[in-house]
């Protein structure tokens, strides 16, 4: 085979030659991702949308696809910087609105080895090393969350969305849902948005929606739900199937629902011969099992029938990091599928492991690798120390909050979520507040309505949700500082904020 050169943007970064090839081009990219945020030099691009993309259009002019292209490093070195430059950047201080976190080095260089290798865990002939590593750290994390399961197992999923649709799906196929028997979910209003869209996706009817005033879902108004369906039961099939889903780390505030009170509830409604299963939706709060210190928040955690939780939010991995655990690896037979190119009978029988009833996606790339590699690297006490540090910031930071006259704090944080707004502001005014403060490159928070404490009206609030286990104290307290200035220099006419246009040098050299 003829030699390529060094600068071939064919060459391929696999095989033993492969690692020769990405060197230069890793120089590239690192070097364009330095540029772009000494470009930036804040957690968002200062200007809005409009500006936005008419820099990206400035440094990648004319089509996407030229008829001769300008090579590896060229290619690389301008959408790079392009792209850092116009990054929201999870790792800045001030970048705090969602749960979105930065990323561990030693992680983002083992997604790298993913991504070079390449492997597709669909079948053992793609992926022998991969798929091995996969299901020992799907069973750790498992036993994790199911200390006392018969044989605790998980599947590595893209997120609580992808968790939240697998716990559905499970539920309805071992509690025997039918087409004049359908399985009925129940969860609250502080419920993920997934949960809807999982229903939808199986053909269910619209979850049953509690109202939760304090937050959090009521265990007497989940067993009141549970009774109510009798009025849906045929005496010929029996009551209707259910599954109850709670939440360990809502988005708007990162509550937790009263996980043990909720698994009694469930179990007396089986005992009582209601089909009937609990998926807690734990993509935020599960690492908290991590910390000594914390994971006493998420007793009863272990009694759910299945369980989603995300290492791309508080575990520090680049998406997609997601896992489904359930305490009994035969809950998962429902997802097994037969393709004779992929996992013959005969090769299985042989001894090949089947690697289809793992996810319902076929092509899916080793994001275990990274958890693993973070596992290792960091052991549970320093995951514990990552955990405990940002729940440590969150509480000084709320602690700021309430010690700020011109601030309103909504209530002390159960995870690394705070909820604060300006003291007598309007919502217009709130809302007008974060946005001023996108377009300018400052800061980025996010926006909940949350009821005020102790059965207030409902309100829109500021959301700093801190997942950076560096950042300083006096990073907050300038957080607090422009906040208050945005304030002061808002109106709170709403829209007018967003075309308001700085200097992006201000601030920002």
């Amino acid at each position: 085979m003829l030699a390529l050169p060094a600068h071939d943007p064919s060459l391929l970064a696999g095989g033993t030659s492969g690692p020769r090839a990405l060197r230069p081009l890793l120089d590239t990219v690192l070097g364009a991702l330095a540029e772009g945020a000494a470009a930036r030099c804040g957690p968002l691009p200062a200007g809005g949308p409009e500006r936005v993309r008419d820099r990206l259009a400035e440094a990648a002019p004319g089509p996407a696809l030229p008829a001769h292209g300008a090579g590896a490093a060229p290619a690389l070195h301008q959408l790079v910087r392009a792209l850092a430059e116009g990054a929201a950047d999870p790792a800045d201080p001030h970048c705090a609105a969602h749960l979105h976190c930065p990323p561990l080095a030693v992680a983002v260089a083992a997604d790298l080895a993913a991504s070079a290798l390449n492997p597709s865990l669909d079948s053992w002939d793609q992926a022998p090393a991969a798929s091995e590593l996969e299901d020992r750290i799907s069973r750790e994390l498992a036993a994790l969350v199911h200390p006392a399961g018969p044989e605790p197992h998980a599947l590595i999923t893209t997120g609580g969305t992808e968790s939240n649709l697998l716990g559905t799906l499970l539920a309805r196929e071992h509690l025997a849902g039918t087409a004049d028997r359908p399985l009925r979910v129940i969860c609250g209003a502080n419920a993920h948005h997934s949960v809807h869209r999982a229903a939808w996706l199986l053909g269910l009817p619209a979850p049953q929606v509690l109202p939760t005033p304090a937050g959090v879902l009521d265990p007497a108004a989940v067993r009141d739900a549970l009774l109510g369906l009798d009025a849906l039961a045929c005496v010929a099939t029996g009551p209707a199937p259910a599954l109850v889903v709670a939440t360990a780390g809502t988005t708007d505030s990162g509550a937790i629902d009263p996980l043990p009170a909720l698994a009694d509830t469930v179990a007396a409604a089986r005992h009582g011969g209601r089909p009937v299963g609990l998926h807690v939706d734990a993509a935020y709060g599960g690492p908290l099992l991590l910390s000594p210190t914390h994971r006493h928040r998420l007793a009863g955690l272990d009694r759910a029938d299945t369980v989603g939780l995300d290492l791309h939010k508080l575990g520090w991995q680049p998406v997609a990091a997601g896992v489904l655990t359930v305490p009994d690896a035969a809950a998962l037979a429902p997802l097994g599928q037969r393709a004779d190119y992929l996992n013959a009978e005969d090769d299985t029988e042989a001894g090949l492991p089947d690697l289809l009833g793992r996810s319902p996606r076929t092509t899916r790339r080793p994001d275990v690798l990274k958890i693993a590699v973070t596992l290792r690297a960091l052991g549970r006490t320093g995951l514990a120390a990552l955990v405990d540090r940002v729940c440590a910031a969150a509480a000084e930071f709320a602690a700021l909050v309430a010690a700020e006259p011109g601030l309103e704090l909504h209530s002390r944080p159960t995870i690394s979520t705070v909820l604060f707004r300006p003291a007598g502001a309007t919502d217009a005014q709130v809302a007008a507040v974060r946005r001023r403060l996108l377009v300018d490159g400052r800061a980025v928070l996010g926006r909940a309505t949350v009821r005020r404490p102790l059965g207030g009206a409902p309100a829109l609030w500021l959301k700093a949700t801190l997942l950076n286990p560096h950042v300083h104290p006096s990073d907050l307290a300038a957080l607090i500082k422009l906040v208050l200035d945005q304030h002061d220099g808002t109106d709170g006419a709403p829209g007018t904020d967003v075309t308001t246009q700085r200097d992006p040098g201000d601030d920002h050299q």
